[in-house]
């Protein structure tokens, strides 16, 4: 029996049973679907897209994995050299794994060594173990990625602990958190820009550029988890472009969806920290999985593809009619209606109200999954505008009804 995430199983409606995908598009045997969600998030190039198959085939004909121990292969190179040019600043030293939860650990894992190599260095110096995060958080389901997490609808059953200090989007409480704890503070962790899981929430740059200077003026490392916002979500290729973090998270997107993976990536900073003749200083970890030569093979194919088919433009585009379509859209029920980049979001005072619109969408030839009070898409990027259109229709029309 499958084990259905984010369900109570006594009472879950049965999922839709996909037998192909193409495009933009599901098909179950009775139905097609647009997915306006891109499978959480990370179906960026659509399905079945001709050249991210063939580069997994070809890989495979050679080897589908070895591991990352004593050993090494010219996928894992290819796309560490690809991603050193990609990103940007000396976001250079390419750490995998095999999903964007393990990867926040990693990130997490670096900050908190780093500080412990730097006293093994110079013992006059204070441990740091304190880890400052946003308010509504999500970074996924793993025990440390919870911990800096925020949301009670996912982790409810878990105390929160002592070492972390969540905050609103707000340069004042960022400035007094600063103030509070500075000497204590470890890294600061981020989902820039686009808070996902925790409701879409959408917050200014400026909060990410005052965060950026409290944390070189009190020795901070600053992470930014772009799981989800990554490769043009935001309507930026990246956030850290905008402002360079210590440390980046990518997943979802890095792969086009085709197989899990991730990366956790450091600059010279924090790898130096590492680097050293003290065998204690060495980073002990090593998921299985990590540099998975099929994923490395697809994620070098969608970057290329990200690339020459001039994916921001795309984005542009999607949130230009994104923006005609919802913006002027209103109803007594919602909240807030908010656009950034490829995300939309409608946000409804009362959650009851969007129960049944996952059928009422489905019957209209739309897949959407909206939670608690939040109806939203995150379309593929290969969507065109016809099809983001009828995405829009089927969310007014769910509310036009009456």
């Amino acid at each position: 029996m499958i084990w259905y995430p984010y369900e109570q199983m006594k009472n879950m409606k049965a999922p839709y049973k996909i037998i192909k995908a193409k495009g933009v598009h599901l098909y179950t045997e009775d139905q097609e679907l647009i997915d306006s969600v891109s499978s959480w998030w990370c179906m960026i190039h659509g399905y079945q897209h001709p050249e991210l198959t063939a580069a997994i085939q070809e890989q495979a004909a050679n080897f589908c994995h070895v591991m990352l121990g004593g050993l090494t292969h010219d996928p894992v190179e290819k796309l560490s050299a690809k991603l050193e040019e990609f990103l940007p600043g000396d976001l250079n030293y390419c750490f995998f794994s095999d999903s964007g939860s393990v990867a926040v650990e990693v990130a997490l894992k670096m900050a908190l060594q780093y500080n412990t190599n730097q006293c093994d260095d110079h013992p006059e110096m204070k441990k740091r173990t304190l880890i400052l995060a946003l308010e509504h958080a999500y970074h996924g389901d793993t025990f440390k990625a919870m911990e800096v997490g925020d949301d009670e609808d996912y982790h409810f059953a878990f105390d929160k602990k002592e070492g972390v200090v969540h905050i609103p989007t707000e340069i004042p409480a960022l400035e007094e958190a600063f103030a509070l704890y500075h000497d204590k503070l470890n890294c600061f962790i981020v989902e820039p820009l686009l808070q996902g899981a925790g409701g879409m929430r959408m917050y200014d740059i400026s909060f990410l550029k005052r965060a950026r200077e409290l944390c070189d003026e009190y020795g901070v490392l600053l992470i930014f988890d772009e799981v989800a916002t990554g490769f043009g979500r935001t309507g930026n290729r990246f956030v850290a472009d905008l402002v360079l973090p210590d440390i980046l998270v990518l997943g979802k997107a890095l792969t086009g969806g085709y197989i899990g993976h991730a990366v956790t990536v450091a600059n010279e900073k924090v790898f130096r920290g590492f680097y050293s003749d003290n065998e204690r200083h060495a980073l002990m970890h090593g998921p299985t999985f990590m540099g998975n030569a099929l994923a490395c093979a697809v994620a070098l194919k969608g970057i290329e593809i990200f690339e020459r088919e001039n994916y921001m433009e795309k984005i542009k585009k999607i949130e230009e009619i994104s923006k005609r379509e919802m913006l002027g859209f209103s109803d007594g029920r919602i909240k807030e209606v908010r656009v950034m980049g490829g995300c939309t979001c409608v946000e409804v005072y009362d959650p009851k109200t969007l129960e049944g619109f996952q059928q009422y969408a489905y019957e209209r030839g739309v897949f959407s999954r909206p939670f608690l009070s939040y109806m939203y898409s995150m379309v593929p990027y290969v969507i065109e505008e016809d099809e983001l259109v009828q995405v829009f229709t089927v969310m007014k029309d769910w509310f036009r009804r009456g």
